[in-house]
């Protein structure tokens, strides 16, 4: 009998050895056993907030007493807040109660690290004022470019049936300092808007609120006449004005804290305010002008380009730099890091800090829409700081994007920074164990930009996986270097946008995708003929360098000092034009591919060695992803170095490593996935 009762402990026990390092947890795999006593936590108060920051602390904090303080003075903070240690106890204070919270998410953070709490004196304040998370889910259930499964939100079981997963979201985005939600895709269904789904997002705002979580709504401009029967949408018209304060007023009943509309407007087929010969300012404007009473803000995204004969990344800094000083003040304009389209690498978009009348801030894209979707690792932070650090010149030397968009710069009635999440069902949320990386790095660096890649990588490893040094340096290694593997295997010195089309899983540098717009297709983009490769954004060609400030307009306008990671973006550059290490560009061409080609196998070999360090679950899904990327980075390789050798009539140089495809093999792949945004 006694052993019967021990195997069928050990029986119950069973799936939680099993499932314990499934990736569920994120990286909030605090200690398991319990924390300090209820009389070790200080806190006056009863809110569903400060609950939370008393049941994290009793689970899982297992230092000294802390004290949870609200102090007003503190509000410059905003919904940051001190920690000092002392002797007897740790006192976080905090103007907000959602920042006490963040100040204990923070010891927690510091306790998982193993960095000491015995002496703290911390101040911290967010960069952002609205750190957000897009969600491209639809209605149905599908996520434009998501890859980890189907949507979180089962709008079909709401309001009835409640996920779980819903408080764990909130939760694992409130370690991290992200307090906003976008709950759809910006091709915004406008059905979304109706009552029933209206009382649905009610639910999941109830439950995010406490979590310091705000929720916003994509919309559909076409709304009013879809839903509410008016005989157009025209912004200028009366009973269109109508039905978006009438609509807005139902949605503040329901979500009193309800945070604005994101929208996606005259791009991409959307319908927009240009459809009645109007401006996205009388379009934006129309719609902050009722949200103001609640204080709601419109995010009006910038993604917009037509099919005209001007280059693509031009269009957005066309289309709005004549409307700066034209939008109201809850109005933000939501600019993609780059001009054309979330590409492994971009010059920086010109439209930050060309808007000098205008509340700017950045959109990035969390989901590897470009990058290998959840089958590549690449850690994500060296880009968004890439771009957090460029300097626009546009008010002199120092004007970061960061600087232009955090307030500092020019003041700003509100500051945000928002990303495309790639989360879905999936039990490890991202479909790719080291996707959560960049879930995190996101988070981070919304409410603290100063912070390095190194820093959030170490922190990110630690937390998810283990401190152990033989485990910790090499994978951080690897993480800080695949961002830069992922463009040398795919679109070194600066190619972009030559993928296939629609899923842009792969390459198609030989797409010409005829009876569509010419922007959509791959030789628009890399334009390579017998001369060379490149597109010509100089003086002579598109004059895109026209659109940034001085001396940059110069430095990308000359191909002697254009940045070489970008003079494909910039130039039209001859096969044998010579580099600044001695090689024809041809020579760079084929020597970056075959670099990262070798730097994922590196990682293959690496991650091999680290079996010992952690679970066997998480180690085999992940080595099972790297041979993936390990075939994906040798195809891309030899499609692209394949192909354009029909025009470089160049050889490969002898030391690299021979194709494994032929070409007319390599453009008989087809895959079927996906649609775009």
């Amino acid at each position: 009998m006694q052993h019967f009762r021990m195997y069928f402990i050990v029986f119950l026990m069973f799936p939680f050895l099993i499932f314990a390092e499934d990736g569920s947890q994120l990286w909030l795999r605090f200690p398991a056993k319990n924390g300090i006593s209820a009389d070790q936590i200080i806190a006056k108060g009863n809110s569903p907030t400060l609950n939370i920051a008393r049941k994290e602390l009793s689970s899982h904090w297992q230092g000294q007493t802390v004290e949870l303080r609200t102090d007003k003075s503190l509000k410059n903070l905003k919904d940051g807040y001190t920690i000092k240690s002392g002797q007897n106890k740790i006192v976080i204070a905090s103007a907000k109660e959602i920042g006490l919270l963040y100040g204990v998410y923070h010891i927690l953070r510091l306790q998982q690290t193993h960095v000491s709490t015995t002496n703290l004196n911390i101040t911290e304040k967010p960069s952002y004022d609205v750190r957000i998370l897009n969600h491209w889910d639809n209605l149905d259930g599908t996520i434009e470019r998501g890859y980890a499964g189907h949507s979180l939100w089962k709008w079909e079981d709401l309001p009835d049936t409640i996920s779980p997963r819903y408080e764990e979201y909130a939760r694992a985005n409130a370690s991290i300092g992200v307090n906003s939600v976008v709950l759809n895709n910006v091709n915004a269904s406008p059905n979304m808007l109706r009552e029933d789904y209206l009382k649905k997002v009610k639910i999941l705002a109830d439950i995010f609120r406490p979590y310091g979580i705000r929720v916003y709504l994509s919309v559909n401009f076409a709304s009013p006449k879809v839903l509410g029967g008016t005989e157009n949408s025209d912004p200028l018209n009366k009973n269109v004005q109508k039905w978006w304060k009438n609509k807005s007023s139902e949605i503040y009943k329901l979500i009193p804290d309800f945070g604005g509309f994101l929208v996606k407007a005259n791009s991409e087929g959307q319908p927009g305010p240009q459809d009645y010969g109007r401006t996205h300012a009388d379009g934006a404007n129309m719609m902050a002008d009722v949200l103001k009473p609640y204080g709601g803000i419109v995010m009006w995204r910038a993604f917009v380009y037509s099919p005209s004969k001007d280059d693509r990344a031009k269009q957005a800094y066309l289309e709005f730099v004549p409307l700066d000083g034209k939008f109201r003040d809850n109005v933000i304009i939501q600019i993609k890091n780059g001009p054309v389209d979330f590409q492994p690498r971009e010059a920086f978009n010109p439209l930050f800090g060309a808007l000098r009348k205008t509340q700017e801030m950045v959109e990035f894209q969390i989901t590897q829409e470009y990058l290998g979707q959840a089958n590549h690792l690449v850690y994500l932070a060296p880009l968004f700081r890439e771009t957090l650090e460029s300097d626009t010149f546009s008010d002199g030397e120092g004007s970061t994007i960061a600087k232009l968009t955090d307030g500092t710069l020019r003041p700003a009635k509100i500051t945000a920074i928002s990303a495309v999440a790639n989360i879905g069902e999936d039990t490890n949320w991202t479909g790719h164990h080291f996707a959560q990386a960049n879930w995190y790095a996101f988070g981070r660096l919304a409410w603290n930009h100063e912070l390095n890649s190194e820093q959030i990588a170490k922190e990110w490893i630690t937390m998810t996986f283990t401190d152990h040094e033989k485990f910790l340096n090499p994978v951080k290694e690897m993480m800080l270097t695949s961002r830069e593997t992922a463009v040398d295997y795919m679109m070194p010195l600066g190619l972009h946008h030559i993928f296939a089309g629609m899923h842009h899983y792969g390459p198609e540098p030989w797409g010409d995708y005829k009876g569509t717009r010419p922007d959509w297709s791959p030789v628009y983009y890399h334009q390579a003929d017998e001369k060379g490769l490149g597109f010509d954004r100089t003086a002579s060609g598109s004059n895109a360098v026209s659109q940034y400030f001085p001396p940059l307009n110069e430095i990308y306008g000359n191909i002697k000092t254009c940045p070489e990671n970008l003079i494909l973006w910039f130039h039209h550059v001859p096969w044998e034009y010579k580099m600044k290490d001695g090689r024809t560009m041809w020579e760079e061409l084929c020597y970056k591919y075959d670099s990262g080609v070798h730097k994922v196998r590196d990682y293959q070999k690496i991650w091999d060695q680290m079996k010992p360090y952690i679970d066997n679950q998480r180690f085999t899904e992940v080595q099972s992803k790297l041979k993936i990327q390990s075939k994906d980075a040798v195809w891309w390789k030899d499609a692209c170095l394949l192909y354009f050798q029909t025009f470089s009539k160049m050889p490969i140089p002898y030391d690299i490593e021979r194709p494994v495809y032929e070409l007319e093999e390599v453009k008989k792949i087809k895959l079927n996935m996906g649609h775009h945004n």
